[in-house]
């Protein structure tokens, strides 16, 4: 097993910066392509084998130190009661919306054994399989709740905001359910043979400081005190521009902490306190320029990760359909090479 990743989890030493991609098994792949031609995600996330296919195809083709669980964020909210499907070009669209407090009281319990049995099966082919970590993941409550109660992708998240603001306890009441249904889901990942966990608030940074704090923390922070006792590393990815929510983190019973591009390394881990390992944090559309300039905007954020045990090369966001794979191959190889030999010279010093 390639523990690099585990390690710096852990802020242990490593002979080389692990990496891994965020959406790393996705459009970008011709091979993935070819297989969506005939399924949708939500057929292929069905087919134990086929999604433990899927998976590993990414840690085969680009070499990386980790491998992410194809799956979706939504998948489990089918479980409690809310009807969805994944529309292509817009994502998930909700035939249900929650948007009331009788919406938030017909929700259903959790039940992973029960309804998600084939994603615990993929796990456990996963685990057999791999030679590599696998990271297997939740969607925090905020996010979920986005999808839910809009009924579909936003950028202003008006319907969200307005139940957030205009009726707190009918809030907190459904952003309590969504936090024991990851803590529960990630619970189930952890028994099946995940070795990491991450939960995904890709659009939390819609928020201002003071709301997150008092609308959606306390939620983050019981499910990470919900999965305290779960030994393995566990990720807390607060989505693209959450700078300002950094120091909010301070209190999670979290391992590591993804950062989006906008905040450098170095003030990241300034800013939540350098209490965690950090994740990131190289723009996706930096895969557009030529190689030279993947290569400078990488060696800064490894120079900067480097400074300090606890670092994972990835993206800011997840990796876009019309990323090259050719690049995304040449750039593992370069964290790798490029890290290994650093760390090995300052040995030898």
């Amino acid at each position: 097993m390639n523990d690099r990743f585990l390690r710096a989890c852990r802020r242990e030493p490593v002979d080389r910066v692990p990496v891994w991609y965020m959406r790393q098994a996705g459009r970008y792949d011709p091979d993935y392509r070819k297989i969506k031609e005939k399924y949708s995600l939500l057929e292929i996330c069905r087919q134990p084998e086929l999604a433990a296919e899927v998976t590993m195809m990414p840690v085969r083709k680009l070499g990386v130190d980790a491998a992410i669980l194809y799956s979706d964020i939504m998948n489990p909210v089918a479980s409690i009661g809310i009807d969805f499907d994944i529309v292509k070009d817009i994502g998930p669209v909700i035939d249900n919306p929650v948007r009331t407090e009788a919406d938030v009281d017909r929700l259903k319990p959790f039940d992973a054994e029960r309804d998600l049995g084939h994603v615990l099966e993929t796990i456990r082919i996963l685990n057999r399989e791999l030679d590599v970590p696998l990271i297997t993941f939740a969607g925090a409550p905020f996010t979920l709740a986005s999808y839910i109660v809009e009924g579909r992708p936003s950028k202003s998240y008006i319907r969200t905001k307005a139940l957030m603001y205009g009726e707190p306890a009918v809030w907190h009441k459904l952003m309590a359910k969504l936090a024991d249904m990851a803590a529960s889901y990630l619970r189930a990942h952890a028994a099946s043979g995940a070795q990491a966990v991450q939960l995904f608030d890709s659009w939390v940074g819609a928020l201002a400081p003071r709301d997150f704090a008092e609308f959606v923390l306390p939620h983050v922070e019981s499910i990470f005190a919900q999965t305290a006792d779960i030994t393995i590393p566990k990720i807390y990815f607060p989505g693209v521009s959450s700078g300002e929510l950094l120091p909010y983190m301070k209190s999670l019973q979290a391992d590591v902490i993804g950062l989006d591009w906008r905040v450098s390394i170095a003030e990241g881990r300034e800013r939540t306190g350098g209490r965690f390992a950090v994740q990131g944090n190289l723009d996706p559309y930096v895969l557009t320029a030529p190689q030279e300039i993947i290569h400078d905007r990488a060696r800064a954020i490894l120079d900067e990760g480097m400074q300090t045990p606890g670092f994972i090369f990835n993206l800011g966001h997840g990796l876009f359909p019309e990323a090259s794979l050719e690049k995304l191959k040449e750039l593992t190889a370069y964290v790798h090479d490029y890290t290994r030999q650093k760390l090995a010279s300052e040995v030898s010093l």
